[in-house]
């Protein structure tokens, strides 16, 4: 005997009418172990729930959102089933003569934002060629400088000559003796006293508007090819491996000696806060002296002793816009251009320029800086930083560009090489500009920069 909803395999489910599914599961000896459950529907109304199904319908037919709907679609002209919106690649030009009453709302958010700078324009060729014969071709002299007082002073073996850029004018400043020449020049800030270098050793002080010598300078023993002011210190960097600190106020002068390299000084600057010194030498070392340690403690060791570079140290930069950073160039076995931290002597950044750098100079409005190169395309390379990416590449020079100097309003830089020529590039460009007082102030400096230059 088989109980009612209990599974057997010879026969089907065949539920009884009479038990209730409470009773079911009351009864069931599979109670809890079955897959589906079947309602009693003997308590509903289906017209009852046939008619309310229907009502819905007719409800949401006449809703208001599709009164609202129709009323629309009349209104436009359009069918109620079209679409009033749609997507396309190209919006539908205006009428002829529209004026749309929005512009000016949208425009006048848009007044805040600052316009975009223009890219700038790189000259690629020189403003001026001027003869330098007989600059000696030798990498470890410094030889060029540009004063405050806008007058370019360049060595030509025996001679300085200083060359006006205002007027044109040039005049010879000094000649030095038989079997002697000029190993070095320097302006001091106030663009009137000028420094000189002789292979003797000796160093000179010269007053460039009365044409005399002020005072002479000891302390070296050999040819003195790097010269760096500081206020009225003169610092001096020397073949026999030494550098001396003037103060060129006093009777003994020679206030300190450094003593840090092995090689000749060829490479000297001092910070422009006047609070640390950088010196390079043919030693492949680059040190950064602290003024205040070096001037107090005679034989004090320089703060930071830099090895990195793989042949000599002469191109050294420090930045104007960040003051403890230090560029350095290594000459034809390093070729790479190294940027210093000279707080915690740590090396920022790095690029291979692939020849011997043998000058650089920062841009004062951008933030730039300028390479002089060697062998094999003698060229001058404009750096955007701090990216180091080559922002223009100038040639025509036909052997290595030795120096650098920058002018005073900071837009032109005179290069002199050892092919004997100097050329001014205007590739830094203008200052932003200035308060009407200091604008009259520097007009006539920038606007005679370079007018009066005979052209080679």
């Amino acid at each position: 005997m088989v109980t009612p909803f209990t599974y057997s395999p010879s026969r089907a489910f065949a539920p009884s009418r009479n038990l209730t599914p409470t009773k079911f599961a009351a009864t069931s000896k599979n109670s809890g172990k079955l897959d589906r459950f079947i309602p009693n529907r003997t308590a509903s109304n289906l017209d009852i729930a046939s008619y309310t199904v229907g009502e819905a319908e007719n409800y949401s037919a006449a809703s208001p959102a599709k009164e609202y709907r129709k009323q629309l679609a009349a209104s436009l002209g359009t069918e109620p089933s079209s679409r009033v919106l749609a997507f396309k690649q190209k919006a539908p030009a205006p009428p002829e003569g529209h004026v749309s009453g929005c512009a000016s709302l949208y425009a006048a958010g848009a007044g805040g934002a600052k316009p975009r700078r223009a890219a700038r324009a790189v000259p690629q060729q020189p403003e001026r060629i001027l003869d330098a014969p007989e600059l000696m071709d030798d990498y470890y002299l410094n030889l060029l400088d540009w004063g405050s007082s806008n007058t370019v002073a360049v060595a030509l073996n025996q001679s300085v000559y200083l060359w006006s850029a205002s007027s044109g004018a040039c005049e010879e400043l000094l000649r030095c003796g038989e079997g002697d020449y000029v190993s070095s020049v320097a302006w001091a800030a106030d663009g009137r006293h000028v420094a000189v270098g002789l292979s003797s050793s000796a160093v000179q002080v010269w007053d460039a508007e009365r044409r005399r010598p002020l005072r002479a300078l000891a302390g070296h023993s050999a040819r003195v090819g790097a010269l760096a002011w500081n206020g009225h210190t003169l610092s001096t960097g020397s073949r026999d491996a030494s550098i001396a600190c003037h103060d060129v106020r006093v009777r003994a002068a020679t206030t300190a000696v450094l003593r840090g390299h092995e090689g000749e000084v060829c490479g000297l600057r001092w910070s422009p806060s006047g609070a640390q010194l950088a010196s390079g030498g043919n030693d492949n070392v680059l040190n950064v002296w602290d003024a205040a340690a070096a001037g107090a403690a005679p034989g004090a060791a320089p703060a930071h002793r830099l090895t990195a570079h793989r042949a000599a140290v002469k191109a050294l930069a420090w930045c104007p816009f960040q003051g403890n950073l230090l560029a350095s160039g290594g000459g034809t076995a390093d070729g790479s251009i190294k940027f210093w931290n000279t707080h915690t002597g740590a090396l920022v950044n790095s690029v291979d320029t692939g020849s011997q750098v043998c000058a650089l100079a920062w841009s004062r409005h951008e933030r730039e800086i300028l390479s002089s190169h060697g062998f094999a395309q003698n060229q001058l390379c404009l750096w955007k930083y701090p990216t180091m990416a080559k922002v223009a590449e100038m040639t025509g020079h036909t052997s290595r560009v030795l120096h650098l100097a920058t002018s005073p309003d900071g837009a032109t830089v005179c290069s002199a090489a050892a092919d004997e020529t100097l050329r001014f590039w205007r590739c830094f460009g203008d200052a932003a500009p200035a308060a009407p007082a200091a604008a009259k102030a520097t007009a006539g400096l920038s606007s005679s920069l370079l007018r009066s230059v005979n052209v080679r």
